[in-house]
């Protein structure tokens, strides 16, 4: 922990250096200026979203402490990591375009010939403390210097699994640059970052790296890293750009109508990354579902399938109540219901979206067996003559 002075109340006191550093100067001035703050912190698109869970807290206590239900909110056994080599990913892809994700909303993307980094987890928890708080259900798949050089790293928001101290510690020390969400600089200048490597874009602000344009784009979800949450750093989804080939990269957020705008300003896109981990209907304004995750994609293609769905925000660590392989087995049924191409790739595994996809659903070999199916009413019916085991969410093992 290390000593600073507190700008409300001029006293020194201790603050973990995870919780970051508060918008202060010419940054906060910026962030005022910003269409998006009014009242003192920034509004979501669609009007206020709920970030803490609602409904009655004893039955939210009561679905979490499931002793049924916390056992499958972890793998029954080791999660296949893929063992991805220096050698695999410094050889250019073939297609010009290639992902590999790192486990939750981490992921690698080699576009049109340069290298960006979306939200970059490393560390062993995503919390402040090394101690305590949610922990990695598998190994990362790789060393972080193992990459290679990254051209620019990209941060959706502030929140601990997306903006990882010692993670954003050990690029500061490369040349990278940084492009993240208004406020988000001043975490990243208190952890080492010097100001000119950093790009900090409000929605619908671009900036150029190299021959790629990246574009922050709006989201519905919320910041915070301190006890105090001041909601003075913006949150953002991220497109980018290059020559021939384009992606989108989703953050956090809650379904909204933006993407339709989203799509029809920058899409559509070879590949997005979509949130579908961690929902709740404790908190179905911040995060999607399956479903819902794969309608944002078909916003964003224009309302119909096209491109490949990459699913993030899960798998890696155990951040809300439900099954650890539901998001995976949800979203493979909600996209086959509408035609949609979908890569499951192991943590490690890169591929080319434009290219064959990883589609095995490997989480079944280590997961129990899910207590309801996806499907929606209807389906199972029109399927009467599909055998019972083809139903079984578990899979087969």
């Amino acid at each position: 922990m290390a000593g600073f002075r507190s700008r409300s109340s001029g006293l020194y006191a201790l603050r973990p250096e995870a919780f970051g550093a508060d918008p202060s100067g010419e940054r906060m001035a910026r962030i005022r200026r910003s269409p998006h703050f009014a009242d003192g912190v920034f509004q979501n698109p669609g009007g206020p979203a709920r970030t803490r869970p609602s409904g009655s807290t004893a039955q939210f206590a009561k679905n979490y402490l499931d002793r049924a239900a916390r056992t499958l909110r972890a793998p029954a056994a080791p999660i296949p990591v893929h063992p991805t080599t220096v050698a695999d990913l410094a050889r250019p892809p073939a297609t010009g375009l290639r992902l590999t994700w790192a486990g939750h909303s981490s992921v690698l993307a080699e576009i049109d010939g340069q290298r960006v980094l979306f939200d970059p987890v490393w560390g062993e928890r995503c919390s402040p403390f090394p101690f305590a708080g949610p922990r990695r259900l598998h190994p990362v798949p790789l060393p972080l210097a193992a990459l290679g050089p990254v051209d620019v790293v990209v941060i959706s928001h502030d929140h601990y699994d997306h903006l990882d101290l010692p993670t954003i510690k050990a690029l500061a020390g490369t040349d990278t640059l940084f492009a993240v969400p208004l406020g988000v600089g001043a975490h990243l200048e208190r952890w080492g970052v010097p100001a000119d490597r950093m790009r900090e874009l409000d929605w619908h602000e671009e900036t150029k790296v190299g021959g790629l344009t990246l574009t922050a784009t709006p989201a519905r979800h919320f910041c915070g890293r301190a006890l105090r949450n001041t909601q003075h750093t913006l949150w953002a989804s991220w497109v980018a750009a290059g020559p021939d080939h384009r992606v989108y990269h989703s953050g956090d957020t809650g379904y909204f109508t933006g993407f339709q705008e989203i799509g029809a300003a920058h899409g559509p896109f070879d590949a997005t990354m979509i949130q579908v981990g961690a929902y709740s209907e404790f908190w179905p304004d911040i995060h999607m579902t399956p479903e819902e995750g794969v309608r944002a994609h078909l916003d964003l293609q224009g309302g119909r399938p096209g491109g490949a769905l990459l699913p993030i925000h899960w798998g890696t660590f155990n951040l809300a109540p439900h099954a650890w392989a539901e998001p995976g087995e949800w979203m493979k049924d909600a996209a086959e219901e509408e035609g949609q191409a979908v890569a499951f790739p192991r943590p490690g595994e890169p591929f080319e979206p434009t290219g064959e996809l990883p589609v095995e659903p490997w989480w079944r070999a280590v997961s129990g067996p899910l207590a309801r199916p996806w499907r929606r009413p209807g389906i199972a019916e029109s399927m009467a003559g599909t055998s019972k085991g083809d139903l079984d969410l578990a899979g087969e093992r």
